[in-house]
């Protein structure tokens, strides 16, 4: 049996989740925030930490943006292949909402029209927009707001199958390195592993959207996740680039079925809000 269901509905939902992704960190990021804060043995490191935790703090009481890059919206849509869209564009509704949460939630448009001509689109639209169609009579939207600081640090790998997982570890490692204080640390690292090219810059995407800390079910890729987020920790990037412990609060890894002759590795770099919201309709 379908179930129908309005794109209004999104409108209204992406327009919210917008100015509450941008307001308030996520559950599992407070939590990873404070975590840092007890585990950081550095002493300026821990009064970085401690700022970031103020400037939260008051991004949730005066309910302003908890960063000035209020990023580009990113929409992730698992859409039950049950549900029957009516009522309008899909694509048209998403981009309304994204216009409505930017104006109306005074938060700050970063898009431009053209990536050469860069005449700004004063409502932060086009989001970029992901859908998959899954089994069901819901539909699942994710918005992460991504800023461009920890987005232009971000590395695509097309490794050899012959690298292995210690070349991929090593790809990982350099892609931090390199990073520096550039992604404002402390970050969360986001890793797609196989499929093609543009496959795994998407699983390293929508890795970023997991809950902070949790592991893949793969146990050799939660085996390689534990490791290196003990490696990265060890760099002494530290928050805010300024040395200590804490350089990276989670490293999520999503993999796929790749080709014989490749082994494509993206990682995706965010900042210590890595914002992200989730609702099911």
């Amino acid at each position: 049996m379908s179930r129908q269901m309005n794109v209004s509905l999104f409108t209204d939902a992406i327009a919210e989740m917008c100015v509450e992704a941008n307001l308030r960190l996520s559950k599992d990021m407070s939590a990873a925030m404070a975590n840092a804060i007890q585990s950081e043995q550095s002493t300026l490191g821990k009064k970085v930490l401690s700022q970031l935790e103020e400037n939260l703090k008051i991004a949730d009481t005066e309910s302003i943006p908890i960063c000035q890059d209020t990023g580009m919206a990113v929409i992730f849509l698992e859409i039950g292949q049950e549900v029957q869209l009516v009522g309008g564009d899909l694509t048209e509704a998403v981009n309304a909402g994204v216009k409505k949460g930017y104006t109306e939630g005074y938060l700050r448009k970063s898009v431009v029209a053209d990536p050469l001509l860069r005449e700004n689109t004063k409502d932060n639209t086009p989001a970029v927009i992901h859908t998959s169609i899954v089994p069901g009579d819901q539909v699942k939207i994710t918005v992460a707001p991504k800023g461009f600081g920890s987005e232009n640090m971000s590395k695509v790998f097309m490794l050899k199958p012959a690298d292995g997982a210690e070349g991929v570890k090593e790809a990982i490692l350099s892609a931090v390195k390199d990073a520096g204080p550039n992604a404002c640390p402390p970050i969360v690292i986001g890793v797609g592993i196989g499929g093609t090219f543009e496959k795994c810059a998407l699983m390293a995407k929508h890795a970023l959207t997991r809950e902070t800390g949790t592991h893949s079910p793969l146990p050799h890729i939660r085996a390689m996740e534990e490791e290196l987020l003990e490696k990265i920790n060890a760099l002494g990037i530290g928050p805010g680039g300024l040395g200590g412990k804490i350089t990276a609060l989670a490293i999520h890894i999503e993999t796929y079925p790749t080709h014989i002759a490749g082994l494509p590795v993206a990682v995706n770099l965010c900042c210590h809000v890595n914002r992200h919201c989730t609702r099911i309709i």
